[in-house]
């Protein structure tokens, strides 16, 4: 037992001698899980499974993606803040978690003091669109519509609280428009009820309704983003046609347990860089609707903390509750 006992001890004070630099050197040396707290399918999971099977490649250590759906991404998220902060638990998160902030004004977790930011990895503009029926093309046209007849618009969305939810109540407070909401379940249940007439307006993300928008099934209004959507150069986006300032979208982050060493950070954060820069997983990416964003920790949490402000006001102002 004192052997044992001794030699654990030289094994511990050895590790402690390492220091975060030296284990990142030898990081990864096991097979590493990323958690997407959603279900599989969305830009989360296809980000996920396309960053997993690259690093994968990169490092020769198997990589799981681990798929932990419910409590609008609680539970998963909640699983990687209680993980060790040894970079073998990653979290895959999207700005679900901040739309959840801002709507509910607390979570299980901080996103700041229990996380830590590693990256930005994509973002997803949000676009506006319309059935032929309701013979609405652009802004202009859908603010006239509205106040001639105000009782009369009724737009869906992916659901009470979502990003799409929040950026077309946007809409409306700077349009001085008014429109009833539909909160489906879903973005793809919304879409199907516009495609066939049951609903004259949609909210949803921008690349499903770019093949309906190219084919003339739809009427694609605006986006939600600073710059055109590269699937629909088309379409302009909700600032060029005056509603100002209007820069929002779903963007996806990459992010560990609290108190992650830097070095294990930065590593993540080169070799990640280097998959996403793979012509292969530029055209998968594009393919989902997801386009690459540059950004660092550090603008993460810049941009954590400015949308939960922003949808915290946005709550408040447009009176949008969670569901009970």
């Amino acid at each position: 037992m004192r052997i044992n006992f001794h030699f654990s001890s030289i094994c511990a004070a050895a590790l402690l001698m390492m220091g975060p630099s030296a284990q990142a050197d030898t990081y990864p040396s096991k097979s590493v899980k990323i958690v997407v707290p959603y279900g599989t399918g969305g830009g989360s999971d296809i980000l996920a499974r396309q960053i997993g099977a690259g690093l994968q490649q990169l490092w020769g250590q198997g990589v799981a993606v681990d798929n932990r759906a419910g409590a609008s991404g609680n539970i998963g998220t909640s699983e990687v803040v209680r993980a060790p902060s040894d970079g073998y638990t990653l979290l895959l998160q999207n700005s679900t978690m901040v739309t959840n902030l801002g709507l509910t004004g607390k979570l299980p977790y901080d996103p700041e003091k229990d996380l830590t930011p590693i990256m930005l990895l994509g973002v997803t503009p949000i676009a506006l669109a319309a059935h032929p029926s309701a013979n609405v093309s652009n802004a202009k046209e859908l603010i006239a519509a509205a106040k001639a007849k105000p009782d009369a618009l009724s737009y869906g969305s992916c659901g009470i609280g979502t990003p799409q939810h929040f950026v077309m109540e946007l809409v409306k407070q700077q349009a001085g428009m008014e429109a009833a909401h539909a909160g489906y379940k879903g973005c793809a249940p919304a879409l199907t009820d516009l495609l066939g007439g049951q609903i004259p307006l949609a909210i949803v993300s921008a690349n499903l309704v770019a093949p309906y928008a190219k084919n003339g099934r739809l009427k694609v209004i605006g986006v939600s983003t600073a710059s055109r959507y590269s699937s629909m150069p088309e379409t302009p986006t909700f600032e060029e046609q005056g509603l100002k300032p209007f820069d929002f979208s779903i963007w996806f982050a990459l992010m560990g347990p609290k108190n992650l060493p830097p070095a294990i950070v930065s590593k993540l954060a080169a070799d990640v860089s280097t998959v996403l820069a793979q012509p292969s997983v530029i055209s998968n990416l594009s393919n989902a609707g997801v386009e690459r964003l540059k950004g660092t920790g550090e603008d993460l949490t810049k941009l954590i903390r400015l949308d939960t402000k922003r949808y915290t006001d946005l709550a408040k102002s447009a009176n949008i509750k969670a569901e009970k």
